[in-house]
C-alpha cells in the first residue's frame, strides 16, 4: 500500500468513528432538526438569562411582564426586530452586505454538529450516537467554521461604505483573530494527551480524569479566549457598545441585525459545548456520581450530565458580565498576544516533554526533574517580569511627575494651539485680524422702501 492509502487507514481506523455514516436519512434529519432547534431555544432561553441574573445581580427584576416570569420576553423581542423595517444605505455594496450577515451566522450552526451530547443509544429502534456527525479533525472543523465568522464580520464593515463601521469590522476582525490563536494553542494540550482530534475519542480519553484536571492552564486560557472570541464582556469591543455608532453592525437592521445577533449567541453556545467535550469529560457522569452509580453512563442519562455541565459553562459568560468592568483595546490585545500566547506556547511544550517521557517509560525522577526544571523557568519568568513591570511604572511615574512640574513652571505647557490674540471672538475690545484679501469693489446695496 502506498503512505497515502496507509494513512486514510489509519483515519478510517479512529476508534468511534465508525459509528457514524450508517444511520438511516430520517435519523440524520431528525438529529439536524435537533441540533437547530436545541441553538435557537439556547440563544432564547441565554438572552433571558443574561437579563434577569444580571437583574438580580444587580438588585433588579429583569424583564417580568411578557409571559410567566417574563421567559416569553426573548421570543416578543425577536418577533419585534423581526417586524422592523428593514433599511439598507444607498451606497452600500448590496450583494456583499446582504450575505454578511449570513456568514456570520451559519458556521456557527456548522460547528456543534460535531458536539457528541451522549453514547449510543437506541432511537426509534436505531442504534445511534447523540452526535450529528464526527470526523478524524472535528476539532479542527470548529476552528474552521469561526474563522469562516470572521469573515462576515469584516465583509459587514467594508461592505456598509461608512468609515464607522469599517473601523468596528477591522477592529473585531483583530480582536477575534487574536485569540482564535490562543484558543487554537490550548487545544493542542488536548491533542497530546487524547491522542485524537475526534470529539468523540477526546471525551472517552477522559474516562479516567478530566482533562481540566491534568491540563488545568489551558482549560483557563480556553475560558478567558472563549470570552474573547465571542465578543462578550469585558471583551465586547466589536460592537462598541460603550460608543456612539454599533461597531460594524452600525448600518444593519430588522433580520439582518437579528442575523448576527443570533451569530454572537449561537457561538456561545459553541464553544460552551466545546469546553465541555475538551476539558470537562463531554457526556461523561461526573466521579462521584460513578462511584456508586456504575450505569450513570449507559443510556439517556449522559445527556443529562452534558446539559448540567453546559449550563455551568454558560452562566460564566453571564457572571463575568455582570462583573467585570470592560477593558481597553490596548489591554485586549496585550492580553491575547504577550501573555495567552507565550504562556501557551510555554505549556504546551513542558506537556509535550512530559507526555514522550510517559510513553517512553522513563523512570518517575525524569519526569520529576523535567517537571521542577520547567516550574524554575516559569517562576524566573514571572520574576523578570514582574520587575519589568515595575521599571515600567516607575518610569511612567517620573515621567508624570516631571509633566506636572512643567506644567507649574509654565501654564502654557501641553496645552492645544493657542490662537491668535488677535481674534474676532475675543470680543470687541481686542482689534481683529485684517483681512487677507481686499474686494476691489464691493457691490451696491440697494435699498427697499417701506413704501
Amino acid at each position: 500500500m502506498t503512505p497515502t492509502t496507509v494513512s486514510a487507514a489509519a483515519l478510517n481506523a479512529e476508534p468511534g468513528l465508525d459509528a457514524f455514516g450508517t444511520d438511516p436519512w430520517w435519523i440524520i434529519l431528525i438529529k439536524a432538526l435537533a441540533v437547530f432547534v436545541f441553538l435557537m431555544l439556547c440563544v432564547l432561553m441565554m438572552i433571558m438569562a443574561d437579563r434577569k441574573v444580571m437583574g438580580r445581580m444587580q438588585q433588579r427584576h429583569g424583564p417580568n411582564r411578557f409571559g410567566p416570569w417574563g421567559l416569553l420576553q426573548s421570543l416578543a423581542d425577536g418577533v419585534k426586530l423581526s417586524l422592523k423595517e428593514d433599511l439598507i444605505p444607498r451606497t452600500v455594496d448590496r450583494a456583499v452586505y446582504i450575505a454578511a450577515p449570513m456568514i456570520a451566522a451559519i458556521p456557527a450552526f456548522i460547528a456543534f454538529s460535531v458536539i457528541p451530547v451522549g453514547p449510543e443509544v437506541t432511537m426509534f429502534g436505531v442504534q445511534t450516537r447523540l452526535q450529528l456527525t464526527d470526523l478524524p479533525v472535528a476539532v479542527l472543523l470548529v476552528l474552521a467554521t469561526a474563522s469562516i465568522g470572521v469573515y462576515g464580520i469584516v465583509l459587514a464593515g467594508w461592505s456598509s461604505r461608512s468609515p464607522y463601521p469599517l473601523l468596528g469590522g477591522l477592529r473585531a476582525s483583530a480582536q477575534v483573530i487574536s485569540y482564535e490563536i490562543a484558543m487554537g494553542l490550548s487545544f493542542v494540550a488536548v491533542f497530546i494527551y487524547a491522542g485524537t482530534l475526534s470529539t468523540s475519542g477526546i471525551v472517552e480519553a477522559q474516562q479516567s480524569v478530566w482533562f481540566a484536571v491534568i491540563l488545568f492552564p489551558s482549560f483557563v486560557i480556553y475560558l478567558i479566549t472563549m470570552i474573547g472570541e465571542t465578543n462578550r464582556l469585558p471583551f465586547d469591543l466589536a460592537e462598541g457598545e460603550g460608543e456612539l455608532v454599533g461597531g460594524f453592525m452600525t448600518e444593519y437592521s430588522s433580520m439582518k441585525f437579528t442575523m448576527f445577533f443570533l451569530a454572537e449567541y449561537v457561538n456561545m453556545v459553541t464553544v460552551a459545548a466545546m469546553s465541555v467535550t475538551l476539558f470537562l469529560g463531554g457526556y461523561l457522569a461526573p466521579p462521584p456520581i460513578t462511584a456508586f452509580w456504575p450505569g450513570a453512563n449507559e443510556g439517556w442519562w449522559p445527556a443529562l450530565w452534558w446539559l448540567i455541565k453546559f449550563v455551568c459553562v454558560m452562566f460564566l459568560f453571564i457572571w463575568a458580565r455582570g462583573s467585570l468592568p470592560r477593558v481597553r483595546y490596548d489591554q485586549l490585545m496585550q492580553l491575547g498576544w504577550k501573555i495567552l500566547i507565550p504562556v501557551q506556547l510555554v505549556w504546551i511544550t513542558a506537556v509535550a516533554v512530559i507526555r514522550v517521557l510517559n510513553n517512553e517509560n522513563y523512570p518517575g525522577y525524569v519526569t520529576a526533574a523535567v517537571i521542577v526544571t520547567f516550574g524554575l523557568l516559569i517562576f524566573v519568568g514571572l520574576w523578570a517580569w514582574g520587575r519589568a513591570a515595575a521599571r515600567a511604572r516607575a518610569q511612567e511615574a517620573a515621567e508624570h511627575e516631571a509633566e506636572l512640574r512643567a506644567r507649574r513652571e509654565n501654564p502654557m505647557y501641553g496645552g492645544f494651539p493657542v490662537p491668535p490674540m488677535t481674534a474676532p471672538h475675543y470680543g470687541s475690545s481686542v482689534a481683529a485680524e485684517n483681512p487677507r484679501f481686499q474686494p476691489t469693489s464691493a457691490p451696491k446695496r440697494e435699498e427697499v422702501s417701506g413704501a
